[in-house]
């Protein structure tokens, strides 16, 4: 299960997250199929630019902290990373301005760093990559839209479906996975960074927190129930005579409007339970 998209607009150019998508995929293309068959020489490129929990104790470099947010392992981690920032970033960016969202990410990414660092001390495993960055930005857009609505593509074996879920649905499930894994793995020998994905998500709450309280802390999310303060956007589907592949046309959506999501799988919305209707449960 991953997001592919999520129904929240934004009203400013996310010139930001745009550079960060570009930086880290001009930086891949610049050292990975150039060095991919040369096993050596690019675990040599990682030690010397990703960052090493035991030599960043030692030496005190704080060049690696900030370099290993921009290199990724290869092409899945760079794909899967990019479409989370691209699905996340926009939003944050929109709600904190390019300077916040810039300052949100870098120090996200080196609190990240830090998780790991504790998690495994010791250890002369390079870790590179965006994930913790990204998890702050994640972190900070569970804490502004709790229930902004996320379209996830379910793969399982033949069955492949689109579900509509709202956002603390993922992210939560996102990071309690990312909490159970650090716990149940072997850190020696490396492997997923999941103390950094947690680090990072924390920070970004954190991060987030200030603006959050500006808005109103819990009266924001009374007076929107926890969806983004904007109209929000659908995806319909149309079916093509002529091609296999359908079409997917983007509108807005009033934010109490219908809702026609007939061609997406989806759970049934939140807010149908009995009881007091919060930001969490329910709303209009």
């Amino acid at each position: 299960m991953f997001p592919i998209r999520d129904h929240n607009p934004s009203h400013r150019t996310p010139f930001v997250t745009w550079v960060l998508i570009a930086a880290n995929v001009l930086i891949f293309l610049g050292y990975y199929p150039a060095m991919s068959g040369d096993v050596a020489q690019l675990s040599g490129f990682y030690g010397a630019w990703g960052l090493v929990p035991s030599e960043a104790l030692t030496n005190g470099a704080v060049q690696p902290i900030l370099t290993s947010m921009f290199l990724h392992g290869g092409w899945m981690h760079l794909i899967g990373n990019m479409l989370f920032l691209y699905i996340f970033g926009d939003n944050m960016e929109d709600q904190m301005g390019h300077l916040g969202f810039a300052l949100l990410y870098v120090i996200s990414g080196a609190a990240a760093a830090g998780g790991q660092i504790l998690a495994d001390p010791s250890s002369t495993v390079p870790m590179v990559g965006a994930s913790g960055a990204i998890a702050g930005v994640m972190g900070g857009y569970l804490l502004m839209f709790p229930r902004a609505r996320i379209d996830v593509l379910v793969i399982l074996f033949i069955f492949i479906r689109i579900f509509t879920i709202p956002a603390w649905l993922m992210l939560g499930l996102w990071f309690g996975l990312q909490l159970v894994s650090g716990l149940s793995m072997d850190l020696v020998g490396g492997g997923v960074a999941y103390w950094a994905h947690a680090g990072g998500f924390i920070a970004g709450v954190v991060l987030t927190l200030p603006l959050f309280l500006r808005r109103g802390g819990r009266g924001y999310w009374a007076d929107f129930h926890g969806k983004p303060p904007h109209d929000e956007v659908e995806y319909r589907v149309e079916r093509q005579r002529r091609s296999p592949i359908p079409k997917v046309h983007r509108v807005r959506s009033p934010r109490n409007g219908a809702r026609p999501l007939a061609d997406l799988g989806r759970i049934p919305r939140s807010g149908t339970r009995r009881g007091p209707k919060g930001p969490w449960s329910g709303g209009r």
